[in-house]
């Protein structure tokens, strides 16, 4: 059996992000819950000599080559089912840096899972396109289905014990993971997340364990809550603010929330920055070998043993608008919550590519929207809201342009007051958290903020 050979080093955790791209996940999954969970939990691999073994692979997927590193537990048999965890690098790392454990060493090799899981785990760290998740047009999902395909094919897979898992860019993918293929995946692990790699879907239930340093100043813990509270809605849990670390304390603090069964949620929040490796007593100490992490989320995986959730889900609320307009929501001002000031086509202009601010209300038809059957926020009639460029990354600015039904120029009107691009997944965003006459407004990752949440007035 062939040896997995990683690099002998691992960037700096609080390596800045740099230009993160985001973008909108792809299609859902194709299997239903009830198709997917309800079924044998066994895969075609079992039973059957296997031909994949531990090391690395490349596949095409989507018309590209893309790379993942393999590990089989030692005494593979093909009779046994095993949990299948994916183990998503952060942005600028790779899946050798995964799959060895870098300077920490075999004991966080895939987040620790290889030492944690003792051998009961089929282990995978794929390598994401420019070391990184940017999941353009849904790239990284579909490279995801495809190595859990093959994998299922040829080894003797649990289908309801799938994991991911991942830091920073890696933590927002398994964040994606968990809005497009929740059908599929059994619960997902986010260490110092953001929505980095969109969020298609993200309606349906699936356990979430959110992991996040009270002063990380590369992703905001903020974020990290954000993502979080979509799964404590998603999941029927009961909502708190649970208690978090104050600075310098050299502690962590894991809550659980109380929620459906068989979809928990926690968070654990820690004193320190930006790293999935947090030790305990040592505030701003990040390191595989001594951390805390790989026991709670191993133990949180382990907890959905022999267990499947309802072969139901329970439905929840849709964040997409019913096909007609609702009522109201002709001829209306969009009036940001933080600025009481109103989107505004600057100067009244007609022109393509012109971007839109906000300005004091006045009810001119430059401020005057309609929300349409096709998702569509239209002004002057045949002008739309559009993503400029059909842009899906924060700080993509949000314009005017003849109106054509693409994906860039539609909307989802979420009940907590968020208008998100459907191909981005972003949120309509006053730049800056400004609330003066003139601050443009574009799209962002969602925040929760004041400055991200409209209301539509006649």
């Amino acid at each position: 059996m062939r040896t997995v050979q990683g690099r002998r080093f691992l960037p700096r955790w609080v390596a800045v992000l740099g230009a993160v791209v985001v973008v909108a996940a792809g299609s859902l999954a194709v299997m239903t819950a009830t198709a997917r969970f309800a079924s044998a939990a066994t895969t075609a691999g079992c039973g059957q000599g296997p031909t994949l073994h531990s090391g690395s692979y490349t596949i095409q997927s989507g018309g590209q080559s893309r790379s993942f590193i393999l590990r089989i537990p030692d005494g593979y048999s093909n009779t046994h089912p095993y949990r299948l965890i994916f183990g998503y690098h952060w942005r600028g790392g790779t899946m050798n840096d995964v799959a060895s454990g870098g300077t920490s060493g075999a004991g966080w090799a895939y987040y620790g899972m290889q030492q944690q899981s003792n051998n009961t785990a089929i282990l995978v760290a794929p390598q994401g396109i420019g070391n990184g998740w940017a999941n353009s047009n849904g790239q990284d999902l579909t490279f995801t289905d495809d190595m859990v395909r093959m994998i299922e094919n040829d080894l003797c897979v649990d289908t309801t014990q799938l994991f991911a898992m991942g830091f920073s860019y890696g933590g927002g993918m398994s964040y994606a993971i968990a809005c497009a293929r929740a059908t599929v995946f059994r619960a997902v692990v986010v260490y110092s997340g953001a929505q980095l790699s969109g969020c298609s879907g993200g309606t349906q239930p699936i356990g979430y364990f959110g992991i996040h340093g009270v002063s990380d100043n590369v992703l905001n813990i903020s974020q990290g809550r954000a993502l979080r509270d979509t799964y404590v809605r998603n999941n029927g849990c009961t909502p708190q603010n649970p208690p978090e670390p104050a600075p310098g304390s050299g502690r962590h603090i894991t809550t659980a929330y109380s929620c459906r069964a068989g979809y928990p949620v926690q968070w654990a929040a820690f004193d320190g920055g930006h790293g999935p490796g947090p030790v305990d007593g040592c505030s701003g100490c990040d390191d595989g070998a001594r951390t805390w992490t790989k026991g709670e989320a191993w133990q949180f995986i382990s907890s959905f043993a022999g267990t499947t959730p309802p072969s139901t889900p329970p439905s929840t609320p849709p964040s997409t608008p019913p096909s007609s307009p609702p009522a109201g929501q002709t001829n209306v001002m969009i009036v940001g919550a933080g600025s009481s000031r109103c989107i505004d086509v600057p100067n009244s202009t007609t022109a393509n590519g012109t971007q839109v601010q906000l300005w004091d209300c006045h009810g001119g038809t430059n401020q005057r929207f309609t929300y349409t059957s096709g998702r569509q926020l239209t002004v002057y009639g045949n002008k739309c809201l559009d993503a400029s460029g059909q842009g899906t990354g924060p700080g993509t600015a949000v314009v005017i342009w003849d109106c054509n039904g693409q994906a860039n120029q539609q909307w989802a009107l979420n009940a907590n007051g968020s208008l998100t691009g459907v191909q981005s997944g972003l949120c309509l965003d006053a730049n800056g958290a400004g609330t003066a006459n003139g601050t443009k407004v574009q799209l962002w990752s969602c925040t929760g903020g004041s400055n991200q949440q409209w209301s539509l007035r006649g």
